[in-house]
């Protein structure tokens, strides 16, 4: 399918949503960085539709443009990495050769300033893969985005009041965490290495107020059991903080997948007052030690896995594509049915 049908595609599923997007409570993605064998990322892509996801590993030296109308930002990829992909055009979770991991969730709150022609711009379509694309570290990554200055912008949706409005989460291979928002226009930089989940609304800063009213996070009130985005929040944060030390990456996995799966939502559910609830439609790991990426379709009920040391990332080194739309049943290390593009 050409990039502009693509495009189109990509627009007219979110319209598709657009009655839903004030509502929507879409993702978690939670760290595990003190296990004793490795530093794991989970993450769940949760939505009203099937987002037509399929992996791409980008070699290092690619010439990216930032997808704006006027003066977009344009580099050149230092890293390679592995993506899940949005209809093949929008980075939403990663990871490059690196360690460094970047993932976007869904936040209602998000305002990214009106937009000023003069300065630099990206679409947030590219928001996670320039990270991927550009740093080895979050310190690096915190460094350049407090001293840089470029726009992000939202594609607008026809016929609707809404944009594409998310946050960013990124981690790296020695623990280390940071979240990005713009909230009124501001970018919020939130760095430290015990900043271990991300949900959707309200913004960071008080998703941490919050969490401290729960037994085992400070406070008192029992674990919530709801899938609204603070009580996922709560649970991940609970849980993934009384993990047991592992005795080996297996089960380091093991336990990560297990908070995972319990901040998974269910398809079919709807809450008592009509809102509808996304549900999980795939989940990933990321072990950021080993650069293994670990992939689960609803669809399918095998893992997969991939390691980015089996791909040749050399500037001028062929796209890699591993089509997961048209192959539901693919099960364990699936490094070979990776096919250039």
């Amino acid at each position: 399918m050409m990039k502009s049908k693509k495009i189109l595609l990509f627009i007219a599923l979110l319209m598709s949503s657009s009655l839903l997007l004030n509502d929507i409570s879409a993702c978690t993605r939670v760290m595990s960085n003190n296990n004793g064998q490795a530093i794991l990322v989970g993450r769940t892509m949760d939505w009203s539709h099937d987002m037509q996801t399929n992996f791409m590993v980008y070699p290092r030296g690619m010439e990216r443009v930032g997808m704006t109308a006027e003066n977009p930002i344009k580099w050149t990829s230092q890293y390679g990495s592995i993506v899940a992909t949005v209809f093949d055009l929008m980075t939403t979770d990663g990871m490059n050769e690196r360690g460094f991991a970047a993932h976007i969730l869904w936040l209602d709150e998000t305002d990214y300033g009106q937009r000023n022609n003069k300065n630099a711009g990206m679409s947030v379509m590219m928001w996670a893969q320039f990270y991927l694309d550009n740093f080895a570290t979050v310190a690096e990554a915190v460094m350049y985005s407090k001293e840089n200055s470029f726009q992000l912008e939202s594609p607008f949706i026809p016929g609707t009041d809404d944009n594409i409005t998310v946050h960013l989460a990124v981690e790296d291979s020695t623990g280390d965490s940071a979240i990005i928002e713009y909230v009124k226009g501001v970018q919020q930089i939130y760095h430290q290495r015990d900043y271990l989940v991300l949900t959707n609304s309200p913004t960071f800063d008080q998703q941490l107020k919050n969490m401290k009213w729960y037994k085992g996070l400070g406070g008192d009130k029992p674990l919530p059991g709801t899938t609204d985005a603070s009580d996922r929040f709560v649970r991940a944060a609970y849980y993934v903080s009384h993990l047991p030390k592992a005795n080996s990456v297996r089960e380091a996995v093991s336990g990560m997948l297990s908070v995972v799966q319990n901040i998974a939502e269910p398809f079919g559910i709807s809450e008592v007052e009509g809102k509808e609830i996304e549900p999980t439609f795939w989940r990933t790991i990321s072990d950021l030690t080993h650069k293994t990426y670990y992939f689960n379709d609803a669809d399918n009920p095998n893992f997969i896995w991939t390691n980015l040391d089996k791909f040749n990332l050399n500037k001028g080194a062929p796209v890699m594509k591993l089509d997961l739309v048209n192959q539901r049943d693919l099960m364990g290390e699936i490094s070979a049915q990776f096919k250039p593009q």
